[in-house]
């Protein structure tokens, strides 16, 4: 059976995810079914952006790192402050990094006042990769979230945050 609640006169419709995962029991917690709700949905909204990203021959957190050189182009930034701006942690950013200088995407310098900084900024070829990725990502973001009125994706993002506020400290 399909219910209903209404959040700010939206009406919500509740599938349970126990039904859709056929759980046996009761959850323990409602905090535990959001939970395993949100991590659900992360998971189906991300294979679609896996695929996405992996059609032009990159990862997520590729298309990320390049994202924040763009928005610092011609500035150069360091590792760690790449690392802080990521949306997803990723275990090795240095790597990452390695394999965009490998294609041609960023290019990396040490400063002679430290040399154990490494300062990275996106190349031209980074630049025109991302140009041609924006409206097909835009489009992919509309499969992903356009079935949403606007009020709902309103309240989506204020949900989201409120999740995340308590923890955003705890990842730096």
């Amino acid at each position: 059976m399909l219910t209903t609640t209404v959040v700010d006169n939206i009406i919500i419709p509740m599938a349970k995810l126990g039904r859709l995962i056929k759980k046996k029991k009761l959850f323990s917690l409602p905090e535990q079914e959001a939970y395993l709700s949100l991590w659900r949905a992360a998971d189906l909204l991300g294979m679609l952006h896996d695929d996405f990203f992996a059609t032009y021959g990159l990862t997520p957190h590729q298309y990320n790192a390049l994202r924040i050189l763009r928005g610092e182009y011609p500035s150069k930034l360091p590792v760690k402050e790449i690392r802080k701006r990521l949306i997803a942690r990723c275990p090795d950013v240095t790597r990452l990094i390695d394999r965009l200088g490998r294609g041609g995407f960023v290019s990396r310098e040490r400063p002679q006042s430290n040399r154990r900084t490494v300062l990275v900024a996106i190349t031209k070829k980074g630049l025109d990769l991302l140009e041609r990725l924006d409206d097909p990502l835009l489009e992919m973001h509309r499969r992903q979230l356009g079935h949403l009125t606007a009020a709902e994706k309103d309240l989506l993002i204020g949900l989201l945050e409120r999740v995340r506020e308590p923890h955003e400290k705890t990842r730096e």
